[in-house]
């Protein structure tokens, strides 16, 4: 056998390796978007409510393209209801409903699709989500003693309040805890590099979500003049996508900023819960109870 024979062996071994770093990386990809799309289901309980004598109702809500969410809603008692947007593969939890409805907040808070005992197949991380803020908007916005909506979303759903409130101006006041500036740098720091472009391409597959489309960065300063309230932890993920100052230099005015090191992803309340607590409710009191009624 000549030198010609094992040049072709070569050659025809490479070609193979190729073919199954291909195939791999194609089913890594797609396990990694079946990971995205389909987070685990955790179920609110409403014992603290009760413990702490808040009265709440159990709601669905209905969104644009059809899917029902399980939600809670209190009435307010000074005017204004907060929209309770929680994180990916999380659920309404009762902490902050809690530091709302304890000071005389109207709260609104739902399971997004995909999570909790909501309905809906696949998780979007912010683009169909849009659809959940606003089922849950206008039903706010239909209840008799509101006047002001104000919304606060932590993760992806900061993300999506911020994408929301972009287009519907009846959201007056935003407080965004821990958003990404967008989708793709999320992806990108929880994703292996090899796998990011065909996860990506699954999960546009799979979901019609156009991942170039979230974009928060973007979006944030099409809510000026309302205000909007940028917090995070300045650990891990914050810090490799800059996104607290990238979020906050694109707002417009009235904006605010608060960051402190050392404090992981969307853990700002546990770290520091008095001083969170507020400077929370000082700015949705500043710009919803302490303000004049729409005409």
């Amino acid at each position: 056998m000549g030198r010609r024979y094992w040049f072709n062996l070569l050659r025809a071994a490479l070609f193979f390796l190729a073919v199954i770093l291909l195939a791999l990386t194609a089913w890594m990809g797609c396990l990694y978007s079946q990971i995205y799309i389909h987070p685990p289901r955790h179920i609110a309980s409403g014992n603290s409510l009760n413990e702490n004598n808040i009265e709440y109702r159990d709601i669905e809500l209905h969104t644009e393209d059809g899917i029902t969410l399980s939600a809670w809603y209190t009435p307010p008692k000074n005017g204004a209801v907060i929209l309770l947007a929680h994180g990916y593969s999380g659920f309404r939890t009762t902490n902050y409903y809690l530091l709302f409805a304890k000071r005389g907040f109207g709260v609104l808070a739902w399971d997004f699709r995909a999570h909790g005992e909501s309905g809906g197949d696949f998780s979007t991380l912010g683009d169909d989500e849009r659809l959940d803020v606003e089922a849950a908007l206008d039903y706010a916005l239909a209840q008799s003693g509101v006047r002001h909506v104000g919304a606060w979303g932590g993760s992806m759903g900061g993300a999506t309040v911020v994408l929301t409130a972009a287009y519907r101006p009846e959201i007056e006041a935003v407080v965004s805890d821990s958003a990404y500036p967008t989708l793709e740098d999320a992806y990108r720091v929880g994703s292996p590099a090899t796998v990011l472009q065909p996860m990506m391409f699954f999960i546009e597959m799979q979901t019609g979500a156009t991942i170039d489309d979230i974009r928060p960065v973007d979006e944030i300063g099409k809510i000026s003049p309302r205000p909007v309230f940028i917090i995070d932890g300045w650990e891990g993920a914050a810090v490799l996508m800059n996104s607290p100052y990238r979020l906050h230099n694109a707002a417009g005015d009235p904006k605010t900023l608060w960051v402190e090191e050392g404090v992981p992803h969307f853990s700002m309340y546990a770290y520091y819960p008095e001083e969170y607590a507020q400077r929370v409710i000082d700015f949705f009191e500043e710009y919803l109870v302490n303000t004049a009624p729409p005409p």
